[in-house]
């Protein structure tokens, strides 16, 4: 061993860090399916920190699972779309870090059949047969026992593998992952699946675990009555951090579309920006966001946008929509304006959201999208964001709906309107609690191949969760943006009508001054000179 004590130093640091961090851990290995080799070299004290050394989202999922593995009944919900790497660092990474760092740590990986979890704990058997494995720890570690559903290593860490509804036997874990307990999408709409995969975690899997066990669930949503939402709270919305869940814990829930639709995106994207474009050209991403039939949009809103989307009773023909270069939208004062609005009535991370869009209607009575705005707010805010789009877009009419919103927004609404003097015409209209009549005004026009939305930015994400939640109706379990979608159908025709912003005035000449002097309607008249 030709080593210098300042290599021996490093690599002994190199080795701690291994050991404490699951960043640098996931760097030193070699990852099975992974293209690159292990960093074996790496000097974060000379380069940065380890998680500089991978995609972000990777670094980010890594934070998440290590925070979770560290602390008691420690829970955390990765919603990834396909091929993010989350089943690789959760099943493979994780398991063969925390059962060398943690001894006796006994560990539960399960997924929708027991091939498909064999195979990811294969794969971390392998990780713990290379010698880069080995040689990070300070006990060297060897396999006692290596069948695929049930291996153990030498300071008598365990791990079994078997599917979700297969039925979890032997001893009590110190943590569970579940990743990807649904096959596909006919499991997925199965009301029978549905109880069933619940009724294993909650019988089957969470009564084989130790008192201050930690449990990992990854997915990729395809409906809101999957396992993820049976755990979740009836009115969560898309949020990553730590949500109270219906079962009375704390989840750290991860929740990263393909696309970014919000402004909080856990990665810092802005909206808009895709998911790792150094390794998916956006044009893979596209691919599966552009089309156009029902199944393709179910498909990209839910396995891609972690929004999703159940089978609802609405009859609206996707392929009638137009999507429209904002560019290309008609000038403003060639269009009749209106903004339909939806207001909640609380401000908490489990409200409604309110809901403003601006629509512009033609000369040929064809509907375009103007401007959109969201947000889980109380109603003065809500009501200082729908005067400030008001004033924005040129709009004079305002459509809600009547009923108890309207009643409780409507005296604050008319006292902001005096006080900044921005005046407006509010129409209420008339309530349906039928939801999916609510929107049959907007299938209508729709249908009809009238509604011309913009093919870009966050008013085009916008579009398209409203189509999502008028598609889910009757049983998705939002539909804020579809009521505003409704009333757009409802009073298409009031909106030829409603007053609109006078136009704007051109200064005017100020009289017995030389431009006033000069100033003739003919051009072609000469001007008057002066000596």
């Amino acid at each position: 061993m030709n080593d210098s004590p300042a290599q021996i130093k490093r690599e002994l640091l190199r080795r701690k860090r291994a050991q404490q961090s699951l960043h640098s851990y996931a760097l030193s290995i070699q990852i099975p399916l992974a293209p690159n080799p292990p960093f074996e070299e790496l000097d974060e004290d000379a380069f940065g920190p380890a998680r500089f050394f991978m995609p972000h989202h990777i670094a980010v999922m890594l934070d998440v699972l290590q925070r979770t593995v560290t602390r008691p009944m420690g829970r955390a919900m990765l919603m990834f779309p396909p091929g993010a790497a989350k089943s690789t660092y959760t099943d493979v990474v994780l398991p063969s870090w925390i059962m060398a760092k943690v001894p006796k740590s006994r560990l539960i990986l399960t997924s929708y059949a027991t091939p498909l979890a064999e195979r990811q704990s294969r794969r971390c058997q392998q990780v713990c047969r290379s010698p880069e494995y080995v040689n990070l720890w300070d006990d060297p570690l060897s396999l006692t026992r290596d069948a695929a559903g049930d291996w153990a290593l030498s300071n008598e860490s365990e791990l079994i593998a078997a599917g979700l509804l297969a039925g979890i036997t032997g001893n009590r874990a110190t943590g569970f992952i579940i990743d990807d307990p649904v096959k596909g999408r006919q499991d997925a709409d199965s009301p029978q699946f549905q109880a069933s995969t619940v009724e294993a975690y909650q019988d089957d899997l969470l009564t084989r675990v130790l008192p201050g066990a930690w449990g990992i669930l990854v997915m990729t949503r395809w409906n809101e009555n999957d396992l993820a939402g049976s755990i979740l709270p009836e009115d969560y919305n898309g949020q990553s951090g730590m949500v109270l869940c219906r079962d009375g814990l704390y989840w750290e829930v991860l929740n990263v579309p393909a696309k970014a639709e919000h402004p909080d995106d856990p990665l810092g994207r802005k909206i808009g920006d895709y998911l790792w474009t150094e390794y998916f050209p956006v044009e893979h991403w596209q691919m599966f966001e552009r089309g156009e039939s029902r199944a393709a949009q179910r498909t990209w809103s839910s396995l891609y946008q972690q929004r999703p989307v159940p089978q609802g009773n609405t009859s609206l023909d996707r392929s009638k929509i137009h999507w429209d270069d904002p560019k290309n939208f008609p000038p403003r004062k060639q269009l009749r304006v209106a903004l339909m609005t939806d207001f909640a009535v609380t401000e908490k991370a489990s409200a409604d959201w309110t809901e403003h869009a601006v629509f512009g209607i033609d000369a040929q009575g064809e509907a375009w999208l103007l401007d959109t705005w969201s947000g889980q707010v109380t109603p003065d805010k809500g009501i200082d964001a729908l005067l400030a789009m008001a004033q924005r877009n040129g709009v004079r009419t305002v459509f809600d709906e009547k009923g108890v919103i309207h009643n409780s927004v409507g005296p604050a609404l008319n006292k902001a309107m005096r006080e900044k003097r921005i005046y407006l015409d509010v129409r209420p209209q008339s309530s349906n609690a039928d939801k999916v009549s609510k929107v049959q005004g907007f299938i209508a026009i729709a249908n009809t191949g009238i509604v011309h939305f913009p093919n870009r930015g966050k008013d085009k994400i916008w579009a398209e969760q409203g189509i999502a939640q008028v598609e889910a109706m009757p049983a998705g379990k939002h539909d804020d943006k579809a009521d505003v979608l409704g009333l757009l159908g409802r009073v298409i025709d009031q909106i030829l009508d409603a007053p609109q912003a006078p136009p704007e005035r051109k200064p005017g000449i100020r009289p017995f001054t030389a431009e006033w002097v000069e100033y003739s309607e003919d051009n072609q008249k000469p001007k008057l000179r002066y000596r």
